[in-house]
C-alpha cells in the first residue's frame, strides 16, 4: 500500500436491526487471507478495547462460520482484490444483516457501486492503518444503525398507509351494506376491535375479506 495515496472511504448503508451493545462488547469477525494485515486490524481493535475478536484466514466455509459465530460486526480485508473474489464477498455481504467494513488496496467505480448494493457499511480503499481501524469500525456501526432505522421507519410508514387503505375500504363496505355514515362505520370497526381485542386494521381486513367472498 502506497503511503502517499490518500484513503478513499465510501460510506454505505446496511440492512437490519440496530444493535444495543456497548461498543467494546461487540463480537468482531475479521476475514483476511494475509496474516500480517490481519494482525494490523486485530491490534487496532485490541488497542481500542475490542477484545472479542476472531480472525480467520480462509474464505472457504465463511458463510457457515458467520452463521455459527453470529458476530456483531464483520471486517473484511482484501489486499489484491480481483473480480471473482469481490463478487464472492459481495454475495456473502448481501446475505448478512450486520455492519460490514471492507478494506481493499485498489478499486474502481463498478466495485464501489457493487459494495453499496451489497450492503457494505464502510468501503475503504488504500486505508489499512492501525490507527484508522477504530474510527472506521465506529463509522460502519453508526451508518448501519442509521440506515436500519430509516428502513424500519419506511416500513412502518408503508404499513400504516396500507392499514389506512384497508380501513377506508372496510368503512365503505359497511356504509354501503348497512346504510351507515362514515362516522358510524368507523365507530363500529373500532368497537369491534376493542371487543375482540384486535387491531383495527385486522378487523377492517376481515370485513374486506368477507365482503369479497360474498361478491
Amino acid at each position: 500500500m502506497s503511503a502517499h495515496h490518500a484513503a478513499l472511504v465510501v460510506v454505505c448503508g446496511g440492512l437490519g436491526v440496530s444493535m444495543s451493545k456497548n461498543s467494546t462488547d461487540l463480537t468482531i469477525l475479521v476475514i483476511d487471507e494475509n496474516a500480517i494485515r490481519a494482525s494490523i486490524i486485530e491490534e487496532g481493535l485490541n488497542e481500542a478495547g475490542h477484545l472479542n475478536v476472531r480472525v480467520i484466514h480462509e474464505m472457504q466455509g465463511v458463510a457457515r462460520l458467520i452463521e455459527t459465530m453470529d458476530p456483531d460486526v464483520i471486517i473484511i480485508d482484501i489486499e489484491n482484490p480481483n473480480r471473482d473474489m469481490m463478487e464472492h464477498m459481495f454475495q456473502l455481504t448481501r446475505m448478512i444483516s450486520r455492519p460490514i467494513a471492507m478494506f481493499v488496496d485498489r478499486s474502481d467505480t463498478a466495485a464501489i457501486e457493487a459494495a453499496v448494493d451489497a450492503g457494505v457499511s464502510a468501503y475503504v480503499v488504500d486505508g489499512l492503518k492501525k490507527e484508522r481501524i477504530k474510527p472506521i469500525l465506529d463509522m460502519a456501526v453508526s451508518r448501519f444503525n442509521a440506515f436500519s432505522r430509516l428502513q424500519r421507519e419506511l416500513f412502518e410508514a408503508r404499513n400504516a398507509l396500507e392499514e389506512r387503505k384497508v380501513i377506508e375500504r372496510a368503512k365503505g363496505i359497511l356504509m354501503k351494506m348497512r346504510g351507515l355514515s362514515e362516522e358510524q362505520a368507523f365507530a363500529l370497526l373500532r368497537q369491534t376491535a376493542m371487543n375482540e381485542k384486535k387491531k383495527l386494521a385486522d378487523i377492517a381486513q376481515s370485513v374486506v375479506t368477507a365482503a369479497g367472498l360474498l361478491l
